[in-house]
């Protein structure tokens, strides 16, 4: 690149994404000249949706900023929590997140969630389609036009990645009320009514279930119930909602 040079320093929450040698202070970096300030950041590997601001010598502006000779440039994170265009709130989550989507659905958050690969231009099309945030940890993905909105999911471990997604989104939580298996919503279910879905052992042993309107599922408190409740709990008593 022969056009203006400028300088880059990025907020310390943003540094996993850049490589090492450009994380201490300030940057260098050549321009073309005609590339807008979103295209350098991405280049340098800053997916913009955890770009927060940008200021160019303490003034803020927009991604289609043209960068001039000299200019300092200043890469801040998003805040938290994170303000996102449009209602309700609902996320869509690639392939490699399906634990993330059981658990967002056990709180009662809206998680359309993909068990097949369906390819990244695909994934990207539904966000756009559907105004969902769009959570992965695929770098390129997120850096795709087509997405509504998206964010990066920063840890390995389904615990701090639930953390991670509530503190940042504060969604509102209903627990107990989505199928963990479809998205779709759960009502109660007579006994009688679902009889014919369970096993010997459960239609003895439990009284009170929910079923799925969407995938017809059926829930109850089995032997599993203890461990969600103490994931429902936690959120619940960190995030805020109510239990049911």
């Amino acid at each position: 690149m022969n056009g203006p040079e400028i300088s880059l320093s990025f907020a310390s929450d943003l540094h996993l994404f850049i490589p090492a040698g450009r994380r201490g202070g300030c940057t260098t970096v050549p321009t073309d000249g005609s590339s807008t300030l979103g295209h350098v950041v991405e280049s340098l590997g800053v997916p913009l949706t955890e770009v927060g601001r940008l200021l160019v010598d303490g003034r803020e502006v927009r991604v289609s900023h043209i960068p001039g000779t000299g200019e300092h440039v200043e890469v801040l994170g998003v805040t938290r929590p994170q303000q996102v265009p449009g209602a309700p709130l609902r996320f869509l989550l690639d392939v490699h997140l399906g634990t993330l989507a059981r658990r967002l659905r056990l709180l009662g958050v809206d998680a359309a969630y993909e068990s097949e690969d369906i390819g990244d231009a695909a994934l990207a099309a539904l966000s756009a389609r559907e105004r969902r945030v769009l959570l992965s940890r695929d770098r390129g993905l997120l850096r795709r036009r087509e997405i509504w909105a998206g964010a990066y999911v920063y840890s390995h471990r389904p615990d701090d990645q639930l953390r991670d997604v509530l503190e940042r989104f504060t969604p509102a939580l209903a627990p107990w009320t989505r199928c963990t298996a479809c998205n779709g919503t759960l009502k109660d279910a007579e006994k009688d009514a679902v009889v014919e879905k369970l096993e010997h052992g459960t239609r003895r042993t439990y009284d009170a279930f929910a079923q799925c309107t969407e995938c017809g599922r059926v829930y109850w408190r089995g032997a599993h119930h203890a461990r969600l409740e103490a994931i429902v709990e936690k959120a619940v008593r960190e995030f805020g909602g109510a239990t049911a």
